[in-house]
Formats: C-alpha cells, structure tokens, sequence
C-alpha cells in the first residue's frame, strides 16, 4: 500500500510516518505542501494524468497557499487520482469547513491531535472502500473490452455489398450502443433469387444483440434451406419459441421483414412480420408499393398465422426495408414520419451517401436513439431480360 501524507508542519509529517510504519504500512511518502504533492503526482493541471499512483492520501486542511480542501478539489479533477480516497487532517471543527472538504472530494477526516486507533480505523475503512472501487473498475474495463469484441463480432455477420448484373443490394447500419438489436442479411439462392432480412429485436443492449446473433446463425440455414417466406419465417418462429428462459415471464420476440427477390420471375415475394413496411419504388414513376404487415412478430406465439404476399418488379425499381430506428430521425409527427421517409426514399433513393447523411449522421448528445439499419436492393435486370 503506497500513502501520501501532505502537512506544511514536519513535526506532523513525521509523527504520522511514524504512526504509519509501526502499524505495518511500508511505502509512506511525505510532501510539504499541495504544490509539493502537485509536482510529485505531476499534475500541471487537470487535463494531465498523474505520474505516480497511490491508494491513499492524508491531506492537511490548513496549509499556506493551496489549501487542503482546494487541492482535494484538483485531485478529483485527474482521473487517474479522483478514486483515490483523500483523509483530510484538520484542527478545525467547524462543521461547515469539514462539509465542504467532504463535498470537496475528500472520503473522511481525523481531527489534531491525531488518535492512532482513530487514524488507523479509517485508513482500513477507506483502503477497503479504494479495493471495492479498483475491483469494479477492472471488472468495469474487462467489460469494456468483452463488448468491443462483441461489437466487431456482432458487424462482422453482416453481408458484403452485392453488385451483380441482375441487382444490386446495399446496406446501411449504425446500432445506437456498443452492441444493436437491429441486423440485416442476404444470401444469393440462385443465379436470379436472393434471399433478404431485415431484424429489429426486442429492446436494447446485450439482451437484444444475443437475439440478433441467434437470428444471424439461424437466417442462413433456414434461408438456404427452405427459400420461401412462409416455411422461413414459420422455422424462426418454432426456433425462437424454443429458447428457454430462467424467468417464465419473458419472452424475447422480433419482427422481421423477409423477402425473396426472383429477377427471372420479375417477383418479391416477402412475410413482413410485424415490421415496419417496406416500400416499393416504381421505376417508371407509377405509384410506389408497400410491403404491409402480414402476421405477428417472430417468437411471441408457438402458433402463428403466417401470410405470404407477391409483389411484381421491373428494371429499375428500388425496394427498400429499415428498422423504425430509421424514420425515428425525421423531425415530424409520429403519424407523419412514415409518409416523411417515403418521401425522402422516392426523391433520393439511388443515392446512398445522401441516405447515409440523413439518416445516419452523427448522435445527438443526451438523446436515446433506436439502432438503425436500411437495406437497399435495386433491380437492374427483370423478367425476360437476358
């Protein structure tokens, strides 16, 4: 255990290493004033980061020039020292004085003349208090870490850019924390069918991104596997009602929007599971297409009444899918929102750096924002065309 002790008296200084060292404590070091402790922390001011690291500081209130509780006040200014804990040594009793030491920073004080028993009680009291800090902070960064894994994981399932000859497929994607609830993948079928989901979880957080990596591993198989809307989704339904869960009364669910997009029959085919709609550019300028909800949302059920529905596509038409994260950034009324993206979606739809920038930019601070993605796929050869 390494401790400061600050006093501008050295009598004081060297009763207290005293006391410190016959109580078993080794590493003591002395300053004779807040300057002194300054320049021994290396702390020019509060945006530099201290040199030295201690576990606990004994700090004199009444010292000439910096005081004890101003120079409490600094040290909570660094973060490398604001956790460490700070005993203010005061002959003082006011109240107030040892009030506003406290609110200074500091974690208890000892009155002159110092009691031993005293003084060593609340150095353990607050060398625990330090320990319990320093286990939370390493387990705090630990997490840090674990999350930023899972995050590269969690991006790293999503699908690359496809530009064929028959389509093209863009996606755009920012989750609102570390880890999203939101996910979109594809899978080429065929020469002339893909495959397209788009996810929006349950709620935030760790919790709904383990549900989108559940979705992730259970898309592919079943997309591959049983190609049609219907059968897809039924299969996601009977595999998220299967998860057991230690509290009965939770249930973890999503809507999802899955389509199959054929060039060769020039059709999509899609079951949007209590999804926000996605909407259907016309090419030729005739009015656009919504892909409406067709049944409840995945896993809330073991039994659903799933419909699957067709929609015709042409050279040129645009389809377009998102989470409700995404129509959440448009300044409007919640019932005018919709009608707001679709305008945009309609008017600038083929250019995906001006989506980007209006619906992906930079987060507003102190504002909770939803996880956002937007799919994108764009026909350029239908039916018929060779």
């Amino acid at each position: 255990m390494r401790i400061l002790v600050v006093d501008d008296n050295p009598t004081n200084l060297m009763v207290v290493r005293e006391m410190l060292k016959k109580a078993g404590y080794a590493q003591i070091e002395t300053a004779a004033s807040a300057g002194d402790m300054f320049r021994l922390l290396r702390i020019e001011d509060s945006a530099t980061p201290a040199a030295t690291s201690y576990d606990l500081i004994l700090l004199d209130m009444m010292m000439p020039g910096i005081d004890g509780i101003e120079a409490c006040r600094r040290l909570q200014q660094s973060e490398a020292m604001r956790d460490v804990p700070v005993i203010m040594v005061t002959a003082v009793g006011d109240s107030n004085k040892l009030a506003e030491a406290l609110d200074a920073g500091a974690s208890d004080f000892v009155t002159k003349p110092i009691n031993r028993i005293e003084l060593l009680a609340r150095i353990r009291a607050a060398l625990r208090l330090k320990a319990e800090k320093d286990w939370h902070k390493e387990r705090d960064r630990r997490l840090r870490e674990e999350l930023e894994l899972a995050r590269q994981v969690q991006a790293s399932v999503l699908p690359s850019p496809v530009d064929g000859d028959r389509l093209t497929i863009r996606g755009l994607y920012r989750p609102a924390d570390d880890l999203a609830g939101d996910l979109y993948a594809w899978y080429a079928i065929d020469r002339n069918r893909y495959g397209i989901a788009i996810v929006d979880a349950m709620g935030h957080g760790i919790s709904s991104s383990l549900v989108c990596m559940f979705v992730a591993s259970a898309l592919r198989d079943t997309i591959l596997t049983r190609v049609d809307p219907e059968p897809v989704v039924r299969e996601l339904n009977r595999r998220t009602t299967a998860l057991q869960f230690s509290n009965p009364l939770i249930h973890y669910y999503f809507t999802c929007l899955y389509a199959v997009v054929d060039t060769a029959r020039g059709t999509v085919e899609y079951v949007n599971a209590g999804h926000p709609p996605g909407l259907l550019v016309r090419a030729d300028g005739s009015p656009p297409e919504t892909l409406e909800r067709s049944c409840q949302a995945v896993g809330l059920f073991e039994r659903i009444e799933i419909v699957k529905r067709t929609l015709d596509i042409r050279a040129g038409d645009r389809l377009f899918l998102y989470t409700d994260g995404v129509p959440e950034t448009i300044d409007a009324e919640d019932g005018e929102r919709t009608d707001a993206l679709f305008d945009v979606l309609r008017r600038f739809g083929s250019d995906l750096q001006e989506l980007e920038s209006r619906f992906f930019g930079e987060r507003v601070p102190d504002k909770r924002e939803d996880d956002r993605c937007l799919v994108v796929v764009e026909v350029r050869k239908g039916a018929g065309e060779s």
